[in-house]
């Protein structure tokens, strides 16, 4: 098959129309469309960071607008959804489970010693599960008079931690965000580890969801996506082209070849042809797939973006908790926002913009009612427009705001 010639502007358009992020929702979301865009996405972040809604569930409106995050929670219970490392902890479609199961076997050998110094400890965390049918950590008083960051664990919490990463337990649910582990077995009674693919299938399918799910994506950027291996990426790229799952794509201004999944060829034709147009504007969690890989996001938007949280307050250039803003196409700036549940308030602390965006009528209207739909969503209806850069922003959207 003939390689797909693509504008950088076209690019981008794939990648967010894989993404879910081209247009706005043209639907009412569901509880099945919340499942769809996790499955379209391959793997949605967990983060608890709450200063706004937490990342998967802000991830979620981004795509599908306003909906009921207990349905998120509620996929979890019904086992549509589980909790695993991918790029990062994720939920993560179900059907996907053997693919992180191969994980599980081979990572086992690297946590046995430490298991198996601590066994008398593992015993009682696994007995108190066989026993209640599911703990949290909270459930584990802490006994050594410790307390601190969250990397002083009590051993309990790692015993349950790492029991999770070598897959003997499973997230059963999360109450107030707050993990509630069970045994495998009583998530997935019926699995059996004969099903579970070798090493190579795993690669072979995580490559090809990767780049599915990136629309269009240069070699380097796909083991980032699910956490695979780097080695042989070239190879195992070119192989699915010869097979016909992928196709070869040139962009505009990149030195390497990209590559498209065939479910996505159509998109990229028409995005070939002018015909794929961004109309969605929209705020992007911090752990958003298009912005997660800073270096990926820096080279298909031109966007240079850092999370601040961990940085001194003194330090900070943009905020605590910036959120990058998506406007038709383009990564155009970034905002710090809090919401205020007590006072029903959306406070958006400071704008910037990149320095190219200019400030028109349509970008004014397009983030007005962005802001006022994220800060209805959160049950925050009021929204204060604080600092801005350029100042005629925030004079223009205060003006617009209702």
């Amino acid at each position: 098959m003939s390689t797909v010639h693509l504008s950088l502007e076209a690019a981008r358009a794939v990648h967010l129309a894989a993404q879910g992020l081209l247009t706005p929702p043209s639907k009412v979301a569901t509880k099945r469309t919340v499942l769809d865009t996790v499955r379209r996405m391959g793997a949605l972040q967990i983060d608890s960071i709450s200063v706004v809604a937490r990342s998967p569930y802000l991830a979620l409106w981004s795509r599908l607008g306003p909906y009921e995050t207990r349905w998120l929670d509620d996929l979890l219970k019904q086992r549509k959804l589980f909790e695993y490392w991918a790029h990062a902890m994720c939920f993560l479609p179900i059907e996907d489970y053997g693919l992180y199961r191969r994980r599980m076997l081979d990572d086992w050998a690297k946590h046995r010693t430490w298991l198996a110094g601590h066994s008398d400890e593992v015993e009682v965390v696994l007995d108190r599960i066989r026993r209640k049918g599911t703990v949290r950590a909270a459930d584990f008083p802490r006994l050594d008079g410790k307390g601190g960051p969250w990397w002083d664990w009590k051993v309990e919490k790692q015993v349950l931690e790492l029991l999770l990463w070598t897959g003997d337990l499973m997230i059963a649910r999360r109450d107030n965000f707050q993990r509630v582990y069970a045994l495998r077995e009583r998530i997935l009674p019926t699995w059996d580890d004969e099903a579970t693919p070798s090493a190579d299938e795993v690669e072979r399918a995580m490559t090809l969801k990767a780049v599915r799910a990136l629309g269009i994506a240069q070699a380097k950027w796909v083991p980032a996506y699910f956490y695979t291996s780097k080695k042989g990426i070239v190879s195992r790229l070119e192989s699915l082209v010869d097979e016909g799952e992928l196709v070869h794509a040139s962009v505009e201004g990149w030195t390497s070849p990209a590559y498209i999944h065939r479910d996505h060829l159509s998109i990229a034709q028409r995005a070939a042809r002018g015909r794929l147009q961004p109309s969605l504007t929209t705020l992007l969690s911090p752990f958003d797939p298009v912005v997660a890989d800073r270096q990926r996001a820096e080279e298909l938007f031109g966007f240079t973006y850092r999370i601040e949280v961990y940085t001194p307050p003194s330090k900070r250039r943009y905020g605590y908790y910036t959120l990058p803003i998506l406007h038709r196409g383009n990564l155009i700036g970034r905002l710090d926002p809090k919401a205020h549940r007590s006072t029903g308030t959306f406070e958006v602390r400071a704008i910037h913009l990149e320095p190219n965006v200019d400030v028109t009528d349509a970008l004014v209207k397009d983030l007005a009612s962005t802001l006022e739909a994220c800060a209805a969503w959160h049950q925050t209806p009021e929204v204060v427009v604080g600092t801005t850069e350029p100042p005629e922003l925030g004079e223009a959207l205060r003006a617009s705001l209702r």
